[in-house]
């Protein structure tokens, strides 16, 4: 006999509640913010995020979108979704039956390493930043720049920004210049052609660098002809770009301050000229800018910036209850006083709980073992902080101190970028207890030291 499995439901509905609590949201901000006229569509558009084909499903309520849509069009208004504003649509006969008989089988957690898929339901959201990106990469000639250390989630933002996009009937790439080759940052012209080359392979359009690159005009201006005339020319649609790892370029001053500068020019080009509004950029980097740019060459100091802090109790609580795991306040105070708000250590230790069905105290008793849940990633950041000297010196000097330490800017600088410190300005503090007990056993500094 085969087992039948149960048919997964699209989308959810507004229940009368929550439609409700929509109209009156929705005629109080007509008051109070368009002179008591109504929104239209595209008004309505603007506020959200959304599309007006997606507004109009949500007012009908008779086709089921996305719980995060629905999510997003709350937050359009100051309101928070609850579970009692929507519901599933109906099933059809002969599944409604099926349904009262089988229970809904989540799907396992996926093992806790780089990007949070798109389809997860254990990427927490930070509000308002999800929504407020999502309504900035409308803007014509949009600028997002995402800023956070290591593993805090910035890819997994940036992809969930380009999904959003894509949703919108906008073309969307992603570009990691983790990619790229050493070689490619030793020149400019390699490097912008290299640049051009992939933007290309991602859009699924031939490479035509040949045919567009003119020595006479120089490398900069070849790449933005390349843009202009072939990439841009070619699709009505606008496109998003999402260039991840940006700061790989803070090594290479010249190179970095070359390209910058060209991004920075494709950005105020959208105010003058109308098929550069099509671009819109993402940008993410995990440290401070700490190379020397002109400040009308940065895109650092335009556009919307973003910055990713560790998550708070409430949210770990959010993630812990996605896992099925039920944290007492004491548990989840414990949890979050070893690692603090850092979202990777977070589901690694989730996923370890819900895999192993133990508590929080007994994962904690083994946590710096040998044979402890972070094992490898301590080994990762310790092989990471030996490959610069000084940076050992300096993090052995924010362990050693009970108070925080003033570092040099662009040593700070680096060592938050691997999620190892806070800053205070300059001055730095063990970024969570996790590390500066792990570090204070190979820095050879006494426990007692340890800031906690």
């Amino acid at each position: 006999m085969y087992a039948h499995k149960a048919r997964r439901r699209r989308g959810v509905l507004l229940t009368p509640q929550g439609l409700k609590k929509l109209q009156t949201a929705k005629s109080e901000a007509e008051i109070r913010d368009n002179n008591g006229h109504r929104y239209t569509l595209e008004a309505l558009s603007d506020r959200t995020g959304l599309s007006v084909d997606t507004i109009m499903k949500i007012f009908a309520c008779e086709v089921g979108v996305d719980k995060q849509t629905l999510k997003h069009c709350f937050q359009g208004f100051n309101l928070v979704l609850e579970q009692s504003d929507y519901c599933f649509p109906e099933l059809p006969q002969p599944y409604q039956d099926l349904s009262n008989n089988l229970s809904v089988v989540e799907p396992e957690p996926e093992i806790p390493e780089g990007q949070v898929p798109l389809d997860s339901r254990f990427y927490v959201e930070r509000p308002p930043i999800e929504a407020n990106c999502y309504k900035a990469i409308l803007q014509p000639g949009a600028l997002i720049r995402i800023k956070a250390p290591r593993r805090m989630g910035k890819t997994s933002l940036m992809s969930r920004i380009l999904q959003s996009a894509t949703n919108e009937g906008y073309q969307s790439v992603s570009l990691s210049f983790q990619l790229a080759d050493k070689a490619i940052f030793q020149d400019l012209d390699k490097f912008l052609r290299w640049f051009c080359a992939s933007i290309s392979l991602g859009l699924e359009l031939q490479n035509q660098i040949a045919e567009y690159w003119d020595e006479l005009f120089g490398s900069k201006i070849s790449a933005k002809i390349y843009f202009e005339q072939y990439i841009l020319s070619k699709t009505i649609s606008p496109i998003v770009l999402g260039l991840d790892d940006v700061d790989r370029l803070f090594q290479y001053p010249d190179l970095a301050d070359d390209f910058f500068g060209l991004l920075r020019a494709w950005h105020e080009e959208a105010k003058n000229r109308e098929i550069w509004k099509k671009l819109r950029l993402v940008v993410a980097h995990a440290t401070e800018v700490y190379i020397p740019l002109s400040v009308n060459k940065s895109p650092f100091n335009v556009g919307l910036p973003v910055e990713l802090h560790g998550l708070n109790q409430l949210q770990v609580k959010t993630l812990g209850d996605r896992y099925g795991l039920s944290f007492c306040e004491q548990s989840l105070e414990k949890l979050f006083a070893l690692v603090g708000g850092q979202p990777y250590l977070l589901r690694l230790a989730c996923y370890y709980l819900w895999q192993h069905r133990i508590s929080v105290e007994e994962l904690l008793s083994t946590a710096l073992s040998s044979d402890g849940i972070y094992r490898e990633h301590l080994q990762q950041q310790w092989w990471n902080l030996q490959q610069n000297p000084e940076l050992v010196d300096a993090f052995a000097q924010v362990i050693r101190s009970p108070q925080p330490v003033e570092l040099h800017l662009q040593q700070a600088f680096k060592l938050q970028s691997m999620g190892l410190v806070n800053l205070y300005g300059n001055q730095a503090t063990p970024s969570c207890r996790l590390y500066a007990e792990y570090f204070c056993d190979r820095l050879h500094h006494p426990p007692e030291s340890i800031v906690s």
